[in-house]
């Protein structure tokens, strides 16, 4: 297909018709995950091990010779424990990989034909399978700073800080964007000081790096070559000193909160913000390749619906 077309026309992409057609029951989708997660064979979800044999248990089909454990392709992953039918998870898998806005627990609980309930669970439990490890940026590197959360205004009364305007009762988040790559990680933080805007930079990007920020001190004194560009007077580019790609990230995380989510609560923050540049830095892959990249990622990862409720650092 040709690269010049607009967006991203090379990639080849997959029609609902044509995800039912791959999938057109469990056993297909359950085959589906084992191939994704041991493309190499088989091996022990417990203890790694390749010394694995059929299993006669419905749910558990494999059984290790070594650890004497019998495991499914769920088996320490988000699905772990999961009563959803492999179908299912790949359905939701497509959903939220396809929608760039991203996709309402309501909407997902309509097109699986489960509860809202379990389908905030199941969107919570894939958003973890995109908080991946990045490697340090180099070459020149766009730094921002975003507020996410709901005009004090349109707060109910018991809500409100009454502590001013702008980014007053929003929660911040702080990004970096290689422009060479076109790769995006993001971080929600809890202010937007010195010491944590510094301490992101430095952990996300390499001491060769070119950074480019708006003119906020905090990045005054960042310790790689540095330079800036003055929003507040209205300056936004200057030559190749701007952070406009990363601000198109922050547009886009906008979006989907305003027309999908219309909240994203701080304590579940950092998972929403994992979907988005989760789902931004797998775009360049075919729809097939990103919903494998998924489900590897899902391994290793576990949400259950306690921890997913309870307390956590960014708790409302």
């Amino acid at each position: 297909m040709s690269k010049s077309g607009p967006g991203k026309n090379f990639r080849k992409g997959i029609t609902l018709a044509g995800l039912f057609a791959m999938f057109p029951d469990d056993e297909t989708a359950e085959n589906w995950f084992i191939e994704s997660r041991w493309p190499d064979g088989v091996r022990c979800a417990i203890c790694d091990s390749e010394n694995v044999a059929e299993s006669t248990h419905p749910q558990m089909p494999f059984h290790c010779r070594d650890c004497r454990r019998q495991f499914s392709v769920k088996t320490n992953t988000v699905m772990h424990r999961s009563k959803l039918g492999y179908q299912k998870w790949v359905v939701a898998i497509y959903q939220m990989t396809t929608n760039l806005k991203g996709i309402s627990s309501m909407k997902l609980s309509r097109d699986l034909g489960v509860t809202q309930k379990t389908a905030w669970h199941l969107a919570h439990r894939i958003r973890e399978a995109w908080d991946q490890v990045m490697e340090q940026f180099g070459g020149e590197v766009e730094v921002d700073e975003t507020y996410v959360g709901g005009l004090e205004k349109n707060k109910h009364e018991w809500k409100k800080q009454r502590a001013g305007r702008g980014a007053v009762g929003k929660t911040p988040v702080v990004g970096a964007r290689e422009r060479g790559s076109g790769q995006v990680v993001t971080e929600v933080v809890r202010s937007t000081d010195k010491t944590t805007l510094q301490s992101f930079v430095h952990r996300q990007t390499s001491p060769d790096a070119t950074v480019y920020t708006d003119e906020a001190s905090a990045y005054v004194g960042i310790r790689r070559k540095h330079e800036t560009v003055n929003h507040s007077a209205k300056e936004y580019v200057h030559g190749t000193i701007h952070t406009n790609g990363l601000e198109s990230h922050w547009a886009l995380l906008k979006r989907g909160f305003i027309g999908i989510y219309h909240h994203m609560s701080s304590k579940h923050l950092h998972r929403y913000s994992n979907e988005f540049y989760g789902r931004h830095n797998w775009r360049p892959l075919d729809t097939i390749g990103q919903m494998v990249a998924l489900a590897r990622g899902c391994v290793g990862k576990r949400l259950m619906y306690e921890d997913l409720i309870g307390p956590a650092e960014y708790a409302d």
